[in-house]
Parts: C-alpha cells; sequence; structure tokens
C-alpha cells in the first residue's frame, strides 16, 4: 500500500500522456537517427547497465519500504522478464533473443504503457523506473531492428508463443505457491486494463492468447512490410 505522502498515478493524466509523449518522441528520434547515427557496443552496454541499475533500485526500494514480497516482487510479469533478455540483448549483441523482446517486449510493454499498473505517481522514483523500463524495452526492439538490421521473423512469432505458453505452467505454480498474480493469472488487476474486454475469468486467458498472438502477427507484417519497401528502394 502507497503511503499517505507519495502522490498517486491518475490514467490518462497530465503525467501519464507525458509518458507517453516522451516513448513516441524517443521512436521518433530513433527512426530518424536510424542512418545517420552509429552506436558502439559500449553505448549498448551503458544503456543496458541503466536499465539494470533502475531495476535494482526498484528492488531495494521495495525491501526498504516493506513492499518486497515473494507474491508479487519476483520478476515473473512479461514485461519483467522482458526487461532482463533486452539487457542481456544489449550486453551481448544475441541475435535469438530479438524475436522475444519485439514481440513480447512491445506487446506487453505498450499495454503496460497504456494501462499502467502503478500506485505511486510523479515525481516519485516508482513512476520514473516504470517508465523509463519500459521505454527501455521498446526502444531496444526498435534498435536492433532498424539500427542494427536483426529481423523478427513469423518463425519468432511462433516461437515467442510457444516461449511464453511454456513459462505459464511455472508462473501458475508460483501463484499458487505464494498467492501472487503474476501475469494475472489468477485475476484481473484492479485499476483496468486490456483484460477487462476479454471475458470472465480463467476464459480472459484464453482470450489474451489471441490477442497476443494477433499483436505479435500485426508487428511481424509491419516489419515485413517495411523490408518489403527498403528491398524495392
Amino acid at each position: 500500500m502507497a503511503h499517505y505522502s507519495e502522490p498517486s498515478f491518475l490514467l490518462f493524466s497530465m503525467e501519464h500522456m507525458a509518458a507517453i509523449g516522451v516513448l513516441c518522441l524517443a521512436i521518433l528520434l530513433l527512426f530518424i537517427s536510424r542512418k545517420r547515427w552509429s552506436v558502439l557496443p559500449k553505448h549498448e552496454r551503458l544503456f543496458a547497465l541503466t536499465l539494470l541499475v533502475m531495476e535494482v533500485l526498484y528492488h531495494v526500494w521495495m525491501i526498504v519500504t516493506g513492499r518486497w514480497g515473494l507474491s508479487d516482487s519476483l520478476p515473473l510479469e512479461l514485461c519483467s522478464i522482458s526487461l532482463l533478455v533486452a539487457i542481456v540483448l544489449l550486453w551481448t549483441g544475441n541475435k535469438h533473443l530479438i524475436d522475444f523482446i519485439f514481440f513480447a517486449g512491445i506487446g506487453g510493454a505498450l499495454q503496460a504503457m497504456a494501462t499502467p499498473v502503478l500506485d505511486v505517481g510523479f515525481p516519485h522514483f516508482r513512476y520514473f523506473h516504470f517508465f523509463y523500463t519500459h521505454v527501455g524495452i521498446i526502444i531496444t526492439a526498435l534498435y536492433f531492428t532498424w539500427m542494427k538490421g536483426y529481423r523478427p521473423t513469423f518463425k519468432g512469432v511462433l516461437k515467442t508463443m510457444i516461449i511464453l505458453n511454456l513459462m505459464l505452467p511455472l508462473i501458475f505454480a508460483v501463484n499458487v505457491l505464494f498467492q501472487g498474480n503474476y501475469m494475472f493469472l489468477r485475476e484481473k488487476p484492479l485499476n483496468g486494463s486490456l483484460l477487462d474486454y476479454l471475458g470472465p475469468y480463467p476464459w480472459y486467458i484464453l482470450s489474451l492468447e489471441g490477442v497476443a498472438f494477433f499483436i505479435f502477427l500485426c508487428l511481424w507484417l509491419l516489419v515485413r512490410k517495411w523490408r518489403f519497401r527498403v528491398g524495392s528502394r
């Protein structure tokens, strides 16, 4: 629970729209500079370190304030997993990771940016942690696609779906063991989200499978269309 002195977060408030605006600006700048700006591996690792430091500080803050618990603080949310994958991708450049970070990372982070699960708002550290890490996931995926030439594939869509489904039994077991709600497998978030439109429990989980596949497919089609246009030129 947030302390009375901490600022509350309001969905679609000025601070929320400002964060979305920063994301749009970052994407635009990355796109404009994709052929003009050369990034060295040391810069990629520096960005990876900033993401890692923000995540570590977040866990330190939760421990200090008594918020940390096995039921909700393990890195088992989709965006938490995507963040770790993004950090490893930035540090190693492993091409096998691009499919997961592009499809699951962008898909999950965009949904989280649109309907954040936040109990504190600007100018609290948690506000900056939440949006910095989620923007970082999206920018990492687009950076490796636009500037490094990594190409997500349709096979990657299927691979990402398989990986997520293999993870679900483990995460469900952790939820039962620690009375958690990782990936919202036990109930919907209280402050509203896309899940509100996908039916009651547990059917919304099946609906979410279809939505995830549709989003991943749309992302792949965008990349495929982009490749076609570049090739035609």
